[in-house]
């Protein structure tokens, strides 16, 4: 019995303690995107960024293009601290079933991320795209600079969804200086 008496004890005050948070909200991706609207140059204005952007300090953009073979060639620039560009080039494939607002995008065979549109203004000026395990976050804009009210509103969707931001951070666009022009 008094081996019993520890673990027993243990069960009791794993009960007692506070509750873990809930599991954060389901990330949702927007009812549809029109990939021809979509195409083309963005520009990212923040993100919750991904390991291999750790270089990048300034004029971070993500150019899309249909590919011969039907999928979406994917252009990732940068500066990084050195003052060059780096870049990532990838391709995506639409997940069937989201109306084109989720895909898949691989940078390096067999790896693919995921990549779902989750905000998006009217006139796509803006778009929101997130992770479904609210890890990755990117804020894009057809200009180099976004309002804050449009910035306000997409963070607004990301906290709806769960998003974490304290790890959110602006990206520095330089009017003057773009990668690969």
């Amino acid at each position: 019995m008094k081996h019993l008496a520890l673990p027993c004890l243990l069960l009791l005050a794993l009960g007692a303690t506070p509750a873990q948070a809930a599991d954060p909200a389901p990330v949702r991706s927007v009812p549809a995107v029109d990939l021809d609207r979509y195409l083309g140059r963005w520009y990212e204005i923040g993100s919750l960024p991904m390991f291999f952007q750790r270089h990048c300090v300034a004029n971070t953009t993500a150019e899309y293009r249909r590919l011969d073979n039907g999928k979406i060639g994917v252009l990732n620039r940068c500066l990084n601290e050195k003052g060059g560009v780096e870049q990532a080039e990838g391709s995506a494939v639409v997940v069937d079933g989201h109306g084109n607002a989720q895909l898949k995008v691989t940078f390096m065979w067999p790896f693919r991320g995921d990549y779902w549109v989750i905000g998006l203004a009217p006139d796509y000026r803006w778009a929101l795209v997130g992770t479904p395990n609210h890890r990755y976050l990117w804020l894009l804009s057809r200009t180099p600079q976004l309002s804050q009210t449009d910035i306000d509103t997409a963070l607004a969707i990301a906290g709806e969804q769960g998003f974490k931001l304290d790890a959110w951070r602006r990206t520095r666009q330089q009017q003057d200086v773009r990668p690969g022009d």
